[in-house]
């Protein structure tokens, strides 16, 4: 029965040091099943249909190898979207979110989203901006494959135009950029938890020595936006900032995430009269190159 389904996984991934593992296996419980969790709660001395107990066997033994669940689902939420994933991309993280309330509320003309992946924030522009023009950039064409089927599905297909790639040619220029870069240090990449280092696609992760490689490609490459807006690693806003100033951008700005950490770094290119919405406000801090 369920609750006797739902025990045994338990303690078979609390056992492999999985956290969550109550969570874990409700939700692959329910993915097995057809259902969701408030079900398996309401029916709990319910029967397992067979073939439902076979696939909910074989997820939590994929489980058990730390493979995460939004790639054993094939897919995860984010913002108003359903996003298939998969190993060719990474699994969209709540802070990212951020970049998408940076976009709704500047409600710019023309967004360019580098490193889209899964295409969760352009595809989350184009759905909640609709008089905005999209690009999105990766430079995986098995990540473009991903976004691209997303697209489709959700039908924005017609919404955001896909180019492998950093940026597109002939010196496009945007209102806003937006860019999930990876920014995973060397050093820091030992201590990931195994979901992450053993299963994301390395490429997306892993950024130098200090994890700002990419950052710093991007910016050398002058990237052709009014403003742009970067998510970070924890401790690296400031450095950031500077790395922005150093490549034109002014009125440098931190915002945090839902944790209190430092996430987005904004920058603008010329000054003038960007002042965030008081709701958004309250969420951001004065970046320390400011003082």
């Amino acid at each position: 029965m369920i609750r006797e389904a739902l025990a045994a996984s338990v303690d078979a991934l609390r056992a492999a040091e999985v956290e969550d593992a109550r969570l874990d296996a409700e939700v692959l419980l329910a993915e097995a099943m057809g259902t969701d969790r408030a079900a398996l709660a309401a029916n709990a001395e319910t029967e397992v249909p067979p073939a439902a107990a076979r696939r909910f066997a074989e997820m939590v033994r994929r489980r058990l190898r730390r493979e995460p669940v939004a790639y054993i689902a094939g897919r995860k939420g984010f913002r108003h979207l359903e996003l298939a994933v998969d190993p060719r991309v990474l699994i969209p993280r709540p802070e990212t979110e951020l970049l998408v309330e940076l976009a709704l509320e500047l409600r710019p003309g023309t967004v360019l989203d580098i490193g889209t992946g899964s295409g969760a924030i352009a595809l989350s522009v184009a759905g909640e901006l609709p008089g905005s023009e999209v690009v999105a950039t990766d430079t995986s064409t098995a990540a473009l494959e991903v976004a691209r089927a997303n697209a489709e599905r959700l039908g924005l297909a017609s919404r955001v135009e896909l180019i492998q790639g950093t940026l597109p040619e002939g010196r496009r220029e945007f209102d806003l950029i937006l860019a999930n870069l990876p920014y995973v240090s060397e050093a820091d990449w030992p201590g990931l938890r195994p979901e992450v280092s053993e299963w994301e696609p390395r490429e997306a992760l892993l950024a130098g020595p200090d994890g700002l490689d990419a950052i710093r490609a991007l910016l050398a490459a002058d990237p052709p936006g009014e403003r742009l807006a970067l998510e970070v690693g924890e401790k690296q806003a400031e450095i950031v900032g500077a790395l922005m100033r150093e490549a034109g951008f002014s009125e440098i700005e931190v915002r945090k995430d839902l944790a209190g950490l430092d996430r987005v770094v904004i920058g603008r290119r010329h000054a003038g009269d960007f002042a965030p919405s008081p709701a958004i406000a309250r969420e951001t801090t004065k970046s320390p190159l400011d003082e």
